[in-house]
């Protein structure tokens, strides 16, 4: 099942139902474009297929009732419980007392649990789960006026009036014009519409307002992927990517999008092969020799060398380049220094053209990100944790451009043309 999310969003059915896809929005970032959740059994079901075509249709107040008698009946069916905790989390929006929309949505929660533990993995499960265990909602906004507007037009849409819901987002963002929830779900609305152009309109406003959250980029990659506008499609997806690369949802457009075109993305991983470690003012590099075949005394003189490297880092230079941070952590400027180190290494040996057909190939296809000077988004996004990923948002900032055509280079295909019709 396709799902969407949003701060605070509950519920978006598009026109992949066609599909038999639902598109469905909820707490916290928006993830439309998640795995199926667990299928219909193949035996007929009326009544569950009745629930379920209630489910999928977004009517989740009406499906509620239907899927909780449904999971009395089959307490091991985990698709069933599945769609009772999302609906039930719908529900609780339509609630005007808070705590009554607390209890609900706790109860939502404890549902998915169930699920959870009959097997259920989806990633529409994981928006339930999302759920705080006390029910806690997010404001979407500070000021009363615009929360109380947004909050509205959610209950309006999971009773399944498009149209109020849409009136209710656009009066919070007249009320407030740089809220991105708004701007995101009227394009929402457009899109469950099937009226693909306006969601699109929506979601490039939403993008303008904060261009480094990812979700308008995808749904907007949604919208161009239904009007068959596939490159257009697979732009947007790169950009939710550089908007929040570490953001797993992120990836879930570009993902279903080579997927659907039969391409495979191009991650480079390198299999390293040598590490420096720091015991006291001892520094040590511990070479792995155990995958080392052919071409192992060049692989492993490149490995070494950016090890090496690595430990001039934690011994002086992290100090010396970054002297407000108390302690040593790994950073881009680390990486990138000692990759083109290894680069060198690789490429400076006598014979290097013959010794190619040697070299692993992540090397060579590093040797050529490093060239055409993309070292330092491959350190972020194909090299970085926790601490190499703080130097993420100020290297954005100043080279977005750079990031995308880092991925429209070397790490997304195009997608194949269709033969010329004779």
């Amino acid at each position: 099942m396709e799902m969407r999310q949003g701060s605070h969003r509950l519920a978006a059915v598009s026109a992949i139902l066609v599909l038999l896809v639902a598109s469905i929005r909820a707490q916290t970032a928006p993830d439309k474009t998640a795995p199926a959740s667990p299928a219909p059994a193949v035996k007929s079901d009326p009544e569950r297929d009745h629930a379920h075509e209630l489910f999928l249709s977004g009517k989740f107040v009406d499906a509620m009732p239907v899927l909780e008698k449904l999971a009395a009946d089959r307490p091991s069916d985990a698709a069933v419980k599945e769609w009772w905790a999302f609906s039930m989390m719908a529900y609780a929006s339509t609630l005007s007392d808070p705590e009554l929309r607390k209890k609900a949505r706790a109860r939502a929660r404890k549902i998915g649990f169930e699920a959870k533990q009959l097997g259920d993995n989806s990633n529409l499960l994981q928006v339930v789960l999302e759920v705080p265990e006390d029910g806690a909602e997010p404001a979407f906004s500070n000021r009363k006026e615009v929360d109380d507007a947004m909050k509205a037009a959610e209950a309006d849409f999971s009773r399944g009036d498009l149209d109020k819901a849409r009136q209710g987002y656009l009066q919070a963002l007249l009320l407030d014009p740089g809220n991105y929830e708004a701007a995101l779900f009227i394009g929402d609305v457009y899109f469950k519409q099937h009226l693909n152009g306006s969601a699109g309109e929506w979601f490039a406003r939403a993008a303008q307002i904060n261009p480094d959250r990812e979700t308008a980029y995808r749904y907007w990659g949604d919208a161009l992927w239904d009007l068959g506008r596939s490159a257009e499609a697979r732009e947007k997806y790169i950009l939710a990517i550089v908007a929040e690369p570490y953001n797993r949802r992120s990836l879930v457009g570009l993902n279903q999008w080579a997927g659907r075109v039969k391409v495979a993305l191009n991650w480079v991983l390198l299999q390293d092969k040598s590490k420096a470690t720091q015991e006291g003012k001892q520094t040590n590099i511990t070479v792995d020799t155990s995958r080392v075949t052919k071409g192992g005394d060049i692989n492993l003189a490149a490995w070494i060398a950016y090890s090496m490297d690595c430990a001039l880092w934690r011994r002086e230079k992290f100090a010396k380049e970054f002297p407000n941070e108390p302690k040593y952590r790994r950073t881009m400027r680390e990486e990138v220094e000692s990759l083109h180190l290894m680069v060198n290494v690789l490429t400076e040996q006598k014979d290097f053209e013959q010794k190619k057909k040697d070299l692993d190939p992540s090397l060579l296809q590093l040797i050529a990100i490093d060239h055409a000077g993309f070292l330092e988004p491959f350190a972020l996004l194909n090299r970085g944790d926790d601490e190499i990923a703080r130097d993420y948002v100020a290297y954005r900032g100043a080279n977005r451009d750079k990031i995308y055509r880092y991925f429209d280079e070397f790490v997304v295909p195009k997608a194949p043309q269709p033969p010329a019709s004779q």
